[in-house]
């Protein structure tokens, strides 16, 4: 079956995500976890070593800078489950204005950066990537800043890891996640309306407020 932008999408709004076995294989299969992993926009962990770093404003955060980048970088593992077909969906669905990515530069270039894909309320977290001490890091406090101010509902992690849970990500069950899912779909985001926060500052405060 040829997986299509829309029916990727289609994908999403029903609870269910593409993933690859390995990068050199071409098919896709769809994943519905039994335990979802998210990350709850009012229970980010900004602990206070990272807002430490973040105060150091050496930075700048942006989204979309460069997309392609960002989704290759991501992929540039020695195991991924982004292959060529994901990589082709995920620029078509950039293109459309549905898949994103925020992104952490300094002079020296890319410091982290997340992407993923946005439906209605809900922001589909599809891979991050961390060059640099604490960029993914910097790169999610920035992005459920975002997500908050955008009018987001839900930020689907897919799966937990240890990073994602000293961040504040929790499981639930599948039942739960769909009816969370149900009710981010019936809401507009405004991912792209919004303004992006650059000020560590105001980020750090407003996350220490939710949190």
């Amino acid at each position: 079956m040829t997986i299509t932008p829309e029916l990727l999408l289609r994908g999403y709004s029903v609870g269910v995500f593409p993933m690859a076995e390995q990068q050199d294989d071409p098919e896709l299969f769809w994943v519905d976890p039994r335990r979802r992993g998210i990350l709850p926009l009012d229970g980010f962990h900004l602990s206070r070593s990272l807002a430490r770093r973040m105060r150091r404003a050496d930075y700048r955060a942006a989204i979309d800078t460069d997309f392609p980048g960002v989704v290759q970088a991501c992929a540039d593992r020695p195991e991924t489950w982004i292959n060529q077909t994901l990589f082709d969906l995920y620029m078509q669905l950039n293109a459309m204005g549905r898949a994103h990515s925020l992104e952490i530069r300094d002079d020296d270039g890319l410091l982290g950066a997340v992407f993923g894909v946005t439906i209605g309320a809900a922001f589909f977290g599809e891979s991050m990537v961390s060059p640099r001490r604490d960029g993914s890091k910097i790169a999610l406090a920035h992005l459920v800043d975002h997500l908050n101010r955008a009018g987001f509902q839900l930020f689907d992690t897919q799966f937990i890891t240890p990073h994602l849970a000293r961040l504040g990500a929790v499981e639930i069950s599948r039942a739960a996640y769909r009816r969370q899912l149900e009710q981010a779909l019936q809401h507009p985001g405004r991912f792209m309306e919004t303004p992006l926060e650059t000020d560590p500052y105001s980020v750090i405060q407003r996350n220490t407020h939710t949190s």
